[in-house]
């Protein structure tokens, strides 16, 4: 299995912080977000090397990111892929980039993908291993409490075993209080999908709008987990989670 961390975003919002730094190489209380995703990864001997996916603008930040990180011959190896792209204008979107890495390693095995913005605390070595278990392509959801607002996020409708009968991105009206968040497992046999999502014309920007087109065609599982997800895209949620974790 490879580990795939979509970070090919120029994170505009977070001006002038990402300016001249990738989000995914911002500090949370002294480790980088990047640093955090692949803390959590570590622990699944089955995935053999994390990608990073990274914009040719920031591409020099990650190598040295991974330089660093590599020195450390205990921990996985890492690969960062250039996308060649410099700007909003011309970027792939995460479904491009995840399309983009699949076909640049010619890959052809199970794969983990997660937004490098996103931190999150729930345990991804237990999620591996009912994903193991069951067999079926997987992402991840939890329930919204009350104070939150569901037509921001992806909301999904489950049946009692687990599986994806309805996904919205950003809904008017949500059918459900079921949000899911940007981690997902895709079988070997999906990856084929990706480019035929692709050349349907469709959404190539946020990695939600896939397994909205991919429940019709084959069972995708829903996991419920516990734990907590930020997705750091504001100036807002990054001096949240800065604050969280100083705490901790």
């Amino acid at each position: 299995m490879k580990a795939i961390i979509l970070a090919a975003g120029y994170a505009t919002r977070l001006y002038p912080l990402t300016k001249d730094r990738p989000k995914a190489l911002l500090d949370v209380a002294g480790r980088s977000l990047l640093d955090r995703i692949c803390d959590q990864i570590e622990p699944i001997a089955v995935v053999n090397e994390i990608v990073i996916i990274s914009n040719h603008r920031f591409i020099e930040a990650f190598q040295v990111w991974a330089a660093r990180r590599q020195a450390n011959r205990q921990l996985k190896p890492v690969k960062v892929i250039d996308d060649g792209t410099t700007s909003e204008e011309d970027r792939l979107g995460a479904i491009g980039d995840l399309d983009f890495a699949i076909r640049q390693l010619q890959l052809d095995e199970d794969i983990l993908v997660i937004a490098g913005d996103n931190l999150f605390t729930y345990n991804l070595k237990e999620i591996y291993d009912s994903y193991s278990l069951d067999g079926r392509d997987m992402i991840l959801g939890q329930k919204l409490s009350a104070q939150e607002d569901p037509t921001r996020f992806a909301i999904a409708v489950m049946d009692d075993r687990g599986s994806l009968l309805d996904l919205e991105e950003k809904p008017r009206q949500p059918k459900s209080d079921i949000a899911i968040y940007a981690t997902y497992f895709y079988r070997r046999d999906t990856l084929p999908l990706i480019r035929q999502y692709l050349q349907a014309g469709l959404n190539p920007d946020s990695p939600g709008h896939f397994p909205e087109w991919l429940y019709k065609r084959k069972s995708v599982r829903v996991y419920l987990f516990s734990g907590d997800c930020y997705d750091i895209g504001t100036k807002e949620s990054y001096a949240y989670v800065q604050e969280l974790f100083s705490r901790q």
